[in-house]
């Protein structure tokens, strides 16, 4: 029985497969070679290769989630929502005390939102663990937890473990609910994707566009992803920000110059970041 549509509402002021990488595109980098250096962000030829048609890595996860936070999050200075990165949405995951962790996390004394992307590893051990991404969007303003999952229910128990421990650092108690009228994929391989783009849509069209006494729905039901589509455009903005670093590396006297003092070809990625404002300033 799907959850009523009322039950999503709230207030909004508040399997791995390897790619063999094409040569004519990559011809100078191995899979673990920088590819973009994005703010805090650093991206592999290897990151880049999977978000063509494969399994999205936790990195692919980090910089869309950069991306948003720095380029779309940022033009509204009065919004108090966080995008936590999926590393430390794993930390949570697997931790006893997440109140140990309260020094590596931003305040949330005045969030009102907190994404996170849920992965159902549980071995820390184990390189690359995992086979699932799933979406959790916790509204602490209104005290509920909503899971987004494009396998529903496959990461229902890690997305409710995660939610527990944001509740226990919020220091108030969260209702989940598990949105089965979510988007479901149809392969294998589009879970990250569907994060990325699910998370896009809930941050700019439904929080972010909102007024400020707007009732709205966070059920994505009907709503249509393109993940072949979202892919495409991941990778464009991929592109135009590595051109970007290149032209700001070609003006810049950083070290991060395009060559070294020997003349030879430099393996520091082209650089988005205070690296660059920085370096621009100096020249």
């Amino acid at each position: 029985m799907k959850r009523p549509l009322k039950d999503a509402s709230i207030n909004s002021q508040r399997p791995f497969k390897i790619l063999r990488a094409d040569k004519r595109v990559f011809p100078q980098l191995s899979p673990d070679d920088a590819y973009l250096s994005y703010y805090d962000v650093r991206l592999t030829r290897e990151d880049v290769d999977y978000i063509k048609d494969d399994w999205l890595t936790d990195n692919a996860i980090a910089f869309w989630e950069e991306y948003l936070e720095r380029e779309k999050l940022g033009a509204y200075p009065k919004a108090n929502i966080v995008l936590l990165r999926p590393s430390m949405a794993f930390l949570l995951l697997k931790t006893k005390d997440p109140l140990s962790l309260k020094s590596a996390l931003p305040s949330f004394e005045k969030t009102t939102h907190i994404f996170l992307p849920v992965n159902d590893c549980r071995d820390v051990e184990t390189a690359e663990g995992g086979s699932h991404w799933s979406l959790l969007l916790v509204s602490v303003i209104d005290g509920v937890a909503f899971h987004y999952d494009s396998l529903s229910p496959a990461n229902m128990q890690e997305a409710k473990l995660i939610a527990h421990r944001i509740s226990q650092l919020l220091g108030k108690p969260l209702k989940f609910i598990n949105l089965d009228d979510s988007p479901q994929q149809e392969n294998s391989m589009d879970c990250g994707v569907y994060v990325c783009l699910l998370m896009q849509h809930l941050l700019i069209s439904r929080l972010l566009r909102a007024h400020s006494q707007d009732k709205i729905t966070m059920s994505m039901r009907g709503k249509e992803v393109d993940a072949t589509g979202g892919r495409k455009e991941m990778l464009r903005i991929i592109e135009a920000r590595r051109k970007e670093g290149e032209r700001r590396r070609s003006r810049s006297h950083s070290p991060y110059h395009a060559h070294n003092v020997h003349g030879s070809k430099s393996r520091s990625p082209p650089r988005i970041g205070e690296e660059n404002e920085d370096a621009n300033k100096e020249s």
